[in-house]
């Protein structure tokens, strides 16, 4: 079975993680704030608060950011469910914006009707978190302008994209946005085995994440509160945290693929670019990719059209995993899934979100799959959408 993703782990990778292993430090030690410094080096950004996984990063930014109880969250609904899971981890709520028909990233259009109704019936959000789909950016300028004209913050799930750029800048430099949010996973982009970074520019939301993800604590002389002189403060615990910390281990981990990111992106992108010719003149169609945006690739999903080929998505599936080939289903609406249907959502509440669901499938992508494996999965394809079950 070809799979959809698969992680590339070098000598060099090994023999880095070794490294840490026979050295003094495995968890807190100096390799964790390098890691920072390299992923903020290479987006652009202020300051990297790196965290075991991406939905630990992502509930530590909604935190920062102030969200608690009776606060709002507005995220697309296809997309993994950690985008939305933070906000209720704050006690807060969820809401979905529907999604742009070509891009399936958050629809501009339609958040902005959305905003326009909160606005008047007072219940505006207090974060909105576009979701950058696949490795391709959200339209963040437009979501910026909204941000400051309805008064929200922003927190880019990045969870696919480190490696590509919007308007010529890297993705992570939290130019649109207040945080932007990484993801690790073995088949993204880069991984540090698990693990996760939240970038910001501002120097209070990079103090709050940290403290966030090591239970509330700081050592930091100037934010820690006055105790008696005659007893020994050296840390203190400001605020309820929790163990979201990454190891030293999975950080050298991640500084040593982040030596071959540029070579990942171009990989993947070169693997895209051939699906894109050889699916030209078959009822399977790719996402279309914004020209303001250079995508990471960290997924290629094809949509099925019934109406096109005479096979529901359904039989598509079954027929290529039959055949070997490892397609995926990237994402069921969060909305759909027995928990969040008990808190009220119900079918057709995101009609293109659904649409999407019903004819989308993840096709394998990454850097080692080969031209001829490739060919072969095209084969497959065309040999089921032909009527070949």
């Amino acid at each position: 079975m070809i799979p959809y993703g698969r992680q590339n782990i070098s000598e060099a990778d090994i023999a880095t993680v070794v490294e840490v292993l026979r050295s003094d430090w495995l968890t807190q030690g100096p390799v964790v704030p390098s890691f920072e410094e390299k992923i903020s080096s290479y987006c652009g950004a202020k300051y990297g608060v790196a965290a075991n996984s991406a939905t630990s990063a992502l509930h530590m930014a909604c935190l920062a950011l102030g969200l608690g109880p009776g606060g709002r969250v507005w995220t697309s609904p296809t997309t993994f469910l950690a985008s939305a899971n933070c906000a209720l981890y704050c006690g807060a709520s969820v809401d979905f914006i529907d999604i742009d028909p070509r891009t399936c990233n958050i629809s501009v259009e339609k958040l902005t009707d959305k905003l326009v109704n909160a606005k008047r019936a007072g219940q505006l959000p207090n974060i909105v978190i576009p979701v950058h789909l696949c490795g391709q950016s959200c339209e963040m300028e437009a979501i910026d302008a909204l941000a400051k004209e309805f008064g929200f913050r922003v927190i880019e799930d990045a969870s696919h994209a480190i490696g590509g750029t919007y308007r010529g800048e890297a993705i992570g430099s939290c130019k649109y946005s207040d945080v932007t949010v990484f993801s690790f996973h073995p088949v993204k982009i880069i991984t540090s085995g698990e693990g996760g970074m939240a970038m910001t520019n501002d120097d209070r939301v990079a103090m709050a994440m940290a403290r966030y993800r090591s239970h509330g604590v700081t050592a930091e002389p100037t934010a820690m509160q006055v105790r008696p002189p005659e007893e020994i403060w050296n840390y203190q615990q400001l605020e309820l945290g929790f163990n979201y910390r990454m190891t030293d281990i999975h950080a050298a981990l991640g500084i040593s693929q982040l030596e071959r990111i540029d070579s990942f992106v171009s990989c993947r992108r070169a693997v895209a670019a051939r699906y894109d010719d050889l699916l030209s003149d078959l009822p399977a169609h790719s996402l279309w990719q914004h020209p303001d945006t250079a995508s990471s690739y960290h997924l290629y999903p094809i949509r099925v059209l019934e109406s096109e080929c005479g096979l529901s998505q359904k039989d598509v599936y079954h027929a290529l995993r039959g055949r070997g080939v490892g397609v995926n289903l990237h994402y069921i609406p969060v909305y759909l899934h027995p928990y969040y249907e008990r808190l009220g959502f119900r079918r057709g509440y995101c009609e293109e979100a659904e649409r999407y669901f019903h004819e989308a499938l993840s096709l394998p992508i990454f850097p080692d799959l080969n031209e001829e494996d490739q060919l072969g999965i095209v084969n497959s394809i065309q040999a089921v959408l032909e009527g070949q079950l």
